[in-house]
C-alpha cells in the first residue's frame, strides 16, 4: 500500500471514464485506488468496481471500495474504506472475507487509536490540508498526522489537500501512503500529474 493513494470519484474527473482515469492512474505507478461514489446507484458503482478490481489484479495494486461493505464482498474488492459514522470495522469484519483490508479515516489522535484498537488495517489521517473535495471534512493538520505516526503502528494514510507543493513535509512527519484525488483526477494529463507525485513521495520517503 506505501506510496500515492488515489480517490477516484465520478464528479470529479473533468467528465472522464473513471476506468480510464483509474487505468492511466495504475499505468503511471499509483499504489492504490479508491472507487467513491455518492451519487451513483448501487448495480452502477458495483459494475464500475468490477472493471476497476480487473485493473488492480493485471496490475499487481490495490483496489478499495468507499462505504459499500456488500460491493467490496461481492466484487472481491481488495479492501473497504469507512469513515467514523459509518459501518465499525468490527461490523465491516463481518460482511468481508479474511483477506480484505479496511481503512477508516480520522481526524482526531483519539479517533486513530480507537480504530487501531478496532483492528483497522490502515488509518487515514486528515484532512491535513484544506481540501474541496468534501463539504464534511474535519482539519486534522500536521501535527495530528505526527501525534499519529508516534503512537499507532498501524499504516498511515495522509489526506486532505495534498499535492506536488506540500507532498515532502506530509512524508517528513510520518505518513506511509499519500491520498490525492483532484491533484490527480482533475489534472490535464492524468499519467504525468500521478508519475511526477510518485517520484516526489519516494525521493521523500527514502
Amino acid at each position: 500500500m506505501r506510496g500515492i493513494y488515489v480517490i477516484v470519484d465520478p464528479e470529479y474527473t473533468n467528465g472522464r471514464d473513471v476506468v480510464d482515469v483509474v487505468r492511466a492512474a495504475f499505468e503511471a505507478g499509483a499504489s492504490v485506488v479508491q472507487l467513491r461514489d455518492k451519487l451513483s446507484q448501487k448495480r452502477r458503482i458495483a459494475e464500475r468496481a468490477v472493471q476497476i478490481q480487473k485493473l488492480a489484479h493485471a496490475s499487481g495494486r490495490l483496489f478499495i471500495v468507499n462505504d459499500h461493505a456488500d460491493i467490496a464482498r461481492i466484487i472481491g474488492a481488495d479492501g473497504l474504506h469507512v469513515g467514523q459514522g459509518d459501518l465499525r470495522v468490527e461490523d465491516c469484519r463481518i460482511v468481508l472475507d479474511d483477506r480484505q483490508v479496511i481503512g477508516t479515516s480520522n481526524a482526531l489522535l483519539s479517533e486513530a487509536r480507537e480504530s487501531e484498537r478496532s483492528g483497522a488495517d490502515y488509518l487515514a489521517v486528515g484532512a491535513i490540508f484544506s481540501t474541496s473535495t468534501k463539504a464534511d471534512t474535519r482539519p486534522a493538520g500536521l501535527e495530528t498526522l505526527r501525534s499519529v505516526s508516534e503512537s499507532c503502528a498501524t499504516h498511515i494514510v495522509a489526506i486532505g489537500g495534498i499535492n506536488a507543493s506540500n507532498l515532502e513535509s506530509v512524508v517528513a512527519v510520518g505518513a506511509d501512503s499519500i491520498c490525492v484525488a483532484t491533484a490527480i483526477t482533475l489534472a490535464d494529463d492524468i499519467g504525468a500529474a500521478t508519475a511526477e507525485l510518485v517520484d516526489l513521495f519516494e525521493g521523500a520517503y527514502r
